[in-house]
């Protein structure tokens, strides 16, 4: 009877043993991911549609790249205020209403098209309707997601979010340019459309997540202060935040120039855009699947140095491709490492957020997909002035010279797997999911109500270096 008591206990404290499915043992969590599939298959979808509609009716490569900075500006304006709603109301309303937004104006633009009235500048309206959505609700979704797994979960959980976000890179284009290619770009939309909606309808199935309980009534600007000055105060964070904006301001910006490769550079068509696409979808959910597999490691940093310099290499490969056939397996790499370091990058920006402003941290880091948009300008405006492939093998040399740059002058940066460690081992309590309830260790999540321990917090966790 001891020594059944005694392998009772030791079974007890055994941590379960880790796969790379191992977030998916939540129903929740499951629910969640089906939504956010649905919604990013809709999402990827429509890119490819709407950089068809738009080279088709204007034939201009700086056109594609205004309609990215259509997207890009409410994203950068928005994207702060997005945090402050995250962090103040139920994540799955917000997240529910937000959908609503998006799937009301695509039922617009459908009737447009439908109707043959369709212009460029309801194309650049939409955009913009998305660009102020899409801010508001990511945040909401990124904290959800550490709610039901807990930080011991976050890498695999922010893997599998990653590598079900590329495959959506796959199908969706994929299936968008050949319903464009076989019936017309009208099936397309109408597919994406269902996509939205089958996403929306799943979302209901998620549990309300709730905000963290309030001890006074700062005003909005007065959270978005605190969210700013909370990054400030770490120099961990804020170095984080500043090489990830690398990749998506000097290199991913190349994926709006896809349709000009294809279409003047090697004469294959939307055949040749879904391809592409595609591939470079398959490389990202590889990417993603290396980190959910191999990704539990201390040395993260190098995770994410190797990721930009690997992705930089590779894009200069494509760019200099002279035939179509050998830039599909250059697209595949620069993507498989541009995965690793986003979700790596996203990953350990996460593990050093507290609850308590997590929305607004999170939307701060969400201004760099309103970067991606707005860096694709000057790229397009490259490709006009030189052509594309100058353009984007310019933009990968940059791309790999500001992280050589960061890793020699930043200590800070050469620092950030012991500011890792340090973190999760004072997590304590908080590393598995629900452990802390509603109340967890102060120094992970000191009341609002006493701003000076919100300041210092991010400076104690600086002080692991």
């Amino acid at each position: 009877m001891a020594n059944d008591l005694l392998t009772s206990d030791i079974e007890m404290s055994t941590p379960p043993k880790r796969s790379p499915f191992s977030s998916m043992r939540h129903p929740q969590y499951r629910w969640l991911y089906a939504s956010n599939m649905a919604f990013f298959f809709a999402m990827q979808g429509q890119m490819i549609v709407r950089s068809y509609l738009a080279f088709k009716l204007t034939h201009s490569a700086l056109m594609l790249g205004l309609v990215n900075l259509a997207m890009a500006i409410p994203m950068l304006l928005v994207s702060p205020f997005g945090g402050v709603i995250a962090d103040r109301v139920e994540k799955r309303r917000l997240i529910i209403a937000g959908q609503g937004i998006l799937i009301t104006s695509e039922f617009v633009i459908f009737a447009l098209l439908l109707g043959g009235k369709l212009e460029f500048w309801h194309l650049l309206a939409f955009v913009f309707v998305m660009g102020c959505i899409f801010p508001v609700i990511m945040p909401a979704r990124q904290a959800i997601v550490v709610n039901i797994v807990g930080l011991e979960g976050l890498q695999n959980a922010m893997a599998l979010s990653m590598g079900g976000m590329n495959a959506a890179r796959v199908v969706a284009p994929a299936l968008a340019g050949f319903l464009i290619f076989a019936v017309d770009v009208k099936g397309a939309y109408l597919v994406s459309i269902a996509l939205y909606l089958a996403g929306l309808t799943t979302m209901l199935k998620v549990s309300q997540s709730p905000p963290v309980p309030r001890t006074n009534k700062a005003s909005v600007f007065g959270d978005m202060a605190e969210g700013f000055r909370f990054v400030k105060n770490s120099p961990p964070l804020r170095t984080l935040m500043l090489v990830g904006l690398i990749p998506p301001l000097f290199a991913m910006p190349f994926q709006s120039l896809i349709v000009v490769f294809t279409e003047d550079v090697w004469h294959v068509e939307s055949w040749g855009l879904g391809v592409l696409q595609a591939s470079a979808g398959l490389g990202g959910v590889v990417g993603a699947f290396v980190i959910a597999f191999w990704g539990e490691t201390d040395r993260k940093l190098r995770l994410m140095i190797g990721g930009v310099l690997g992705f930089a290499a590779s894009l200069l490969l494509f760019s200099a491709s002279p035939w179509f056939l050998l830039a599909i397996p250059f697209v595949f790499v620069a993507d498989v490492f541009a995965s690793m370091f986003q979700t790596s990058n996203s990953t350990v920006t996460q593990l050093l957020v507290p609850d308590h402003v997590r929305g607004r941290v999170m939307s701060l880091g969400m201004m760099t997909f309103g970067l991606t948009p707005l860096g694709a300008v000057p790229i397009a405006a490259a490709a006009q002035a030189w052509g594309a492939p100058i353009a984007v093998g310019g933009a990968s040399i940059v791309a790999a010279a500001l992280i050589g740059i960061a890793y020699l002058i930043s200590p800070t940066l050469r620092g950030i797997d012991d500011v890792v460690r340090k973190a999760m081992e004072e997590a304590g309590p908080r590393r598995g999911p629900g452990a802390w309830g509603a109340a967890p260790p102060p120094a992970l999540r000191p009341p609002i109500s006493q701003p000076s321990e919100v300041e210092a917090q991010p400076v104690a966790i600086a002080g692991g270096q």
